[in-house]
């Protein structure tokens, strides 16, 4: 197994990099080369949430294929000239596919995909590939997770009020908000989400005084899409309840950590490269969630109420059977307008350029 640094990857020397793309491959009559699949990370392995749910999901596929797959991951890549370079890099370096694992990957993958057409390419959470046939897109309905958050919030919440500390305002973090809202309204019409945007992916002091700040004005809750275990660390000293982001997080916060949403992306992984092994990869457009096993809830901890814990996962129950679906009408926006009407489901489509919140956010 080959890991590298963003570091190493970006200031190794010429020749040291020339030296190792060209060491002979170890030829055997009957044995097919492994692929090489690499993965771009916006944060470190070590966030414990976000990019080690995906790190998780790569050492899962070296065991599953053992030695019919070789792969290698930069950490730490930012948004923007960085990624590009890096991707492109990793293309030149023989990878026969790329997994790029952040929204703001999305439009150097696409530049990168045109001009190494024989390579794969895999963005996850954008919605769209430019035109390139080598470029697929992946993504996990993260919403249905928070709808069971959201339960637990509305019923567990003294206050009536959370806090939610967020990344960008994109769609795929509007959409959490707006399901985890929906859901702890259902238990409590008077419920509120008061957001704050940390700009960030992953950056623990600014989680961390974000939670601080939603904690002093009210909030008994803390929910995050953001990377580090920083806003559940700052609920436990606060003596409020909080939920993981990506992965489990409970040994950050015993007591405060109720459950969290789990990303399991080994099975997507594994398939995607055995495709490539098996010469029937496609480009395709996946967003997977509950029922096909890439969403899942961590354990719910022994603090929640029995009736907590009946409720939350009769919404997982129903949502594997695809009898509960949170974004169904009668919603309403923050300016008091039905925007979605009594009985009806809001279309996927739409749901993946969310730009507008229900009643009750305040962002």
């Amino acid at each position: 197994m080959f890991e590298t640094s963003r570091r190493k990857l970006l200031t190794a020397s010429a020749a040291m990099a020339f030296a190792v793309s060209s060491l002979p491959a170890v030829a055997q009559e009957g044995v097919e080369p492994p692929v090489k699949a690499a993965f771009v990370y916006v944060g470190p392995v070590g966030d414990f949430g976000w990019t080690y749910a995906h790190d998780q999901g790569r050492k899962c596929l070296e065991e599953n294929l053992g030695d019919k797959v070789e792969t290698s991951y930069v950490e730490n890549v930012a948004e923007g000239p960085d990624a590009e370079r890096v991707i492109r890099q990793l293309a030149q370096e023989d990878n026969d596919i790329v997994f790029t694992t952040s929204f703001g990957f999305m439009n150097p993958t696409i530049k990168v995909a045109k001009q190494f057409p024989d390579v794969k390419f895999e963005h996850a959470t954008g919605y769209t590939t430019g035109g390139n046939e080598n470029m697929g897109l992946y993504n996990s309905k993260f919403y249905q997770g928070r709808a069971v958050l959201g339960t637990i919030a509305g019923m567990m919440s003294e206050s009536g009020k959370a806090g939610y500390v967020a990344s960008f305002p994109i769609p795929e973090v509007v959409m959490g908000i707006n399901a985890f809202q929906l859901a702890a309204q259902k238990v409590n019409p008077d419920f509120e989400t008061q957001v704050v945007w940390v700009n960030s992916w992953y950056d623990p002091a600014k989680e961390a005084d974000a939670a601080k700040a939603l904690l002093s004005q009210g909030a008994d809750v803390i929910t995050q899409h953001t990377d580090s275990p920083a806003p559940l660390q700052a609920a436990e000293e606060a003596g409020a309840i909080a939920f993981g982001q990506a992965w489990d997080m409970t040994s950050f916060a015993p007591n405060a950590h109720m459950t969290a949403i789990v990303d399991q992306w080994c099975p997507y992984y594994t398939s995607r490269v055995q495709a490539l092994l098996d010469g029937t990869w496609e480009a395709d457009n996946v967003w997977l969630g509950m029922a096909e096993g890439e969403v899942e809830m961590a354990p719910f901890n022994d603090a929640m109420p029995e009736d907590v814990k009946e409720a939350a996962q009769k919404i997982v129950d129903e949502t594997k059977a695809g009898e509960y679906e949170i974004f169904t009408g009668p919603i309403t926006d923050q300016s008091g307008e039905v925007r979605i009407p009594e009985g009806e489901v809001i279309p996927e489509s739409d749901l993946l350029q969310m730009d507008w919140y229900v009643e009750g956010v305040q962002s």
